[in-house]
């Protein structure tokens, strides 16, 4: 009888073994290892980029990925993300559309021992975001903003110059961030009539371009060439990022910019995208700031990494990015600028395009 419980007993303890119940941090070893990703669109270059080089990199770690883009409609990724957490993916990276939409179903996700990465874009109004990765924001508008200062010698008290401002989709939160980076570092020389904005236009519920549209930016840069433009030309216009930018380009370009007398502006942008650094190339934009993506990526991936094996997720910024609710735990990466004088050593020599794709 002993050794029939014995017997038992000794089985019991192998099928436990051979199948293990909880994976590190207490998840189930099924679901630890799928993890979802939603982006907000497919229209943008970066966030193609952005996703399959998360999918590819956290695949090739053996995570089972669901990538799924929403088109950059709120209601889709609400649904894409109470879809992840059903088919019982318990780690999310959401880059999302709108900061303040998703609090019902993230809420939902938490319920279910969810851990959820906010990747690039700050999700607002809600305790249940457990990470932020991103690129320092406020430096991109620095970035910017400094561009500007040095490419017109405010400095040494050259100008007046004509600026107009453009500013990001009032959705999302890293748009404010852009704005405020880069206009401190204006504001001292609009203050001294260096910098002249002839359509006083500044605050964000004026200057955003909703969604990030290049047609936005193009019908706004369209409205402040016929309204304070007609007999001046612009000489600068801040642009936080190169889907504005293209926009504008657009819009000067219908208003005769582009001659000897009548050159481009110093336009900024932001992301490097294909289509912009052919702009910079061709004396179109001025400047855009790169932000890695592979960078952003590979930390992302680590953070999944380091929630899947149970260890201490690495964030470098526990002060900065309060969401209304809570700070949030972040990791900053540095973006760079890149111009016509640096684009092939940043983007060519860095294997982050071949030549072929930017001429």
């Amino acid at each position: 009888m002993k050794n029939a419980l014995r017997i038992g007993v000794l089985c019991v303890l192998l099928v436990l073994l051979a199948f293990p119940i909880f994976a590190a941090g207490g998840q189930e070893e099924g679901t630890a290892k799928k993890v979802g990703i939603l982006m907000p669109t497919k229209s943008l270059q970066r966030w193609n980029q952005d996703g399959q080089y998360l999918k590819s990199k956290l695949e090739a770690k053996g995570y089972k990925v669901d990538l799924q883009y929403a088109n950059n409609q709120v209601a889709t990724q609400v649904s894409q993300l109470e879809n992840l957490v059903t088919a019982g993916n318990k780690i999310l990276v959401i880059a999302s559309i709108d900061s303040t939409a998703l609090k019902g179903a993230l809420a939902q996700a938490k319920s279910e021992g969810c851990l959820v990465i906010a990747y690039d874009r700050l999700i607002m109004d809600t305790e249940n975001v457990d990470y932020y990765a991103t690129f320092d924001n406020y430096k991109v508008g620095t970035l910017q903003g400094n561009f500007i200062v040095e490419e017109l010698g405010l400095k040494s008290g050259k100008g007046p110059y004509n600026l107009e401002v453009f500013g990001g989709s009032p959705d999302d939160n890293n748009a404010y961030l852009f704005n405020q980076g880069a206009m401190d570092q204006l504001q001292p020389y609009i203050d001294k009539g260096q910098l002249v904005i002839n359509s006083g236009q500044t605050e964000m519920s004026v200057i955003a371009i909703s969604a990030w549209k290049a047609e936005g930016a193009q019908a706004r840069m369209d409205n402040l060439l016929t309204a304070y433009y007609a007999d001046k030309k612009v000489d600068v216009v801040l642009s936080p990022n190169d889907s504005l930018a293209q926009g504008i380009v657009a819009s000067l370009k219908s208003a005769g910019y582009g001659t000897a007398s009548k050159p481009y502006p110093v336009l900024t942008g932001q992301d490097c995208d294909k289509i912009n650094v052919k702009m910079m190339i061709n004396g179109e934009q001025s400047m855009s700031v790169f932000k890695d993506t592979r960078t952003l990526a590979e930390r992302v991936v680590t953070m999944v990494s380091e929630i899947g094996e149970g260890k201490k997720v690495t964030v470098n910024d526990t002060e900065s990015y309060d969401n209304n609710v809570k700070v949030v735990p972040s990791f900053l990466c540095d973006p760079v600028f890149a111009d016509k004088n640096n684009y092939k050593e940043l983007l060519i020599d860095s294997g982050y395009y071949t030549i072929d794709e930017i001429m």
